[in-house]
């Protein structure tokens, strides 16, 4: 018998705003601004919500959830199968459908944050079942043979972010989708390289084999308390990879105004002071989770505003 859920979406307030506060708050921890102060406050809440979404998916995919089985309780998942994450991502889907829905009301008070937005928005449900898809698959495929499958991995975690911020500012056209693939990718490529350790701690290795072979680097090499020299030229290797996805999206920045273009461009200066720090950190990403800082941060956002590659 599953534990009981919160009887309508107006019970337990202060508990449903604990649980979206305990996921929302990750939002600092991100190498980019999520909604940052210059922006409408309509957008600050759109974004949010829709970062709720992408994290909550996240937590769930990677077992990061907070303890005490709120999420599964309000997913109505049973109290003996809260800890599989397939059977939380199955009835996460089943809640996102009721965003959609002409009638009834989303369980998950971060799913019922959602609503409104994708309402107001007119945002489509394919991206977030995308996002859906990729945490599946991270639960069934720990390993990636070539850059190809990677770049497909990423079309699903990664890229349907871009594509929702645009959805939601009304920016969408066929080059602004391209343009935001290649800077959420760039973006997704940069968090594996700062990752590689704790993702090797959840049996993933997100560096594709035919490069690990390349550079001759194997698990055990990964599994070291700091990076060896073949370890350095992989990661510097990849770093560059990442590096030019930026530098494809940075058009992207160029082809809008406003605060808008000030948050683009916040998400590509993030990614390249992540990579700054990452070869600040002599590409040693084993001993240390190289971090950018503030100072970094609005260096690398000023070139980007000023269209520099």
């Amino acid at each position: 018998m599953s534990a009981p859920r919160p009887a309508a979406p107006g019970a337990g307030t202060a508990h449903a705003t604990a649980t979206e506060n305990a996921t929302l708050g990750k939002a600092g921890a991100e190498n980019f601004p999520v909604a940052p102060f210059f922006v409408p406050g309509s957008w600050r809440a759109d974004l949010m919500a829709v970062y709720g979404f992408a994290r909550l998916v996240d937590d769930i995919g990677d077992g990061d959830l907070a303890p005490g089985g709120a999420d599964a309780r309000y997913l109505d998942v049973p109290e003996d199968q809260a800890g599989d994450r397939l059977v939380l991502l199955d009835a996460l889907e089943t809640d996102l459908a009721r965003v959609f829905r002409s009638t009834g009301t989303p369980h998950h008070p971060l799913l019922r944050a959602l609503r409104p937005t994708v309402r107001r928005r007119g945002l489509v449900p394919e991206p977030f079942e995308a996002l859906i898809g990729a945490n599946r698959q991270d639960q069934k495929v720990g390993r990636y043979a070539t850059w190809d499958e990677l770049a497909a991995y990423c079309e699903l975690s990664a890229n349907p972010v871009g594509r929702l911020v645009l959805g939601l500012t009304g920016t969408e056209s066929d080059e602004r989708v391209r343009r935001s693939d290649a800077v959420c990718t760039g973006l997704q490529l940069v968090e594996h390289l700062q990752d590689v350790a704790e993702d090797l701690r959840r049996d993933r290795v997100y560096l594709p084999a035919e490069d690990m072979t390349r550079f001759h680097v194997t698990e055990a090499d990964l599994a070291a308390p700091r990076a060896s020299a073949p370890v350095r030229a992989l990661i510097a290797f990849e770093a560059d990879r990442a590096r030019a996805l930026l530098d494809e999206g940075l058009p992207l920045v160029a082809s809008v105004r406003g605060r808008l273009r000030l948050l683009l461009a916040g998400f590509v200066a993030g990614g390249r002071a992540a990579l700054a720090a990452i070869a600040d950190a002599g590409n040693d990403v084993l001993a240390t989770t190289p971090k950018p800082t503030k100072a970094r941060l609005l260096r690398e956002m000023g070139a980007v505003l000023r269209g520099e590659g």
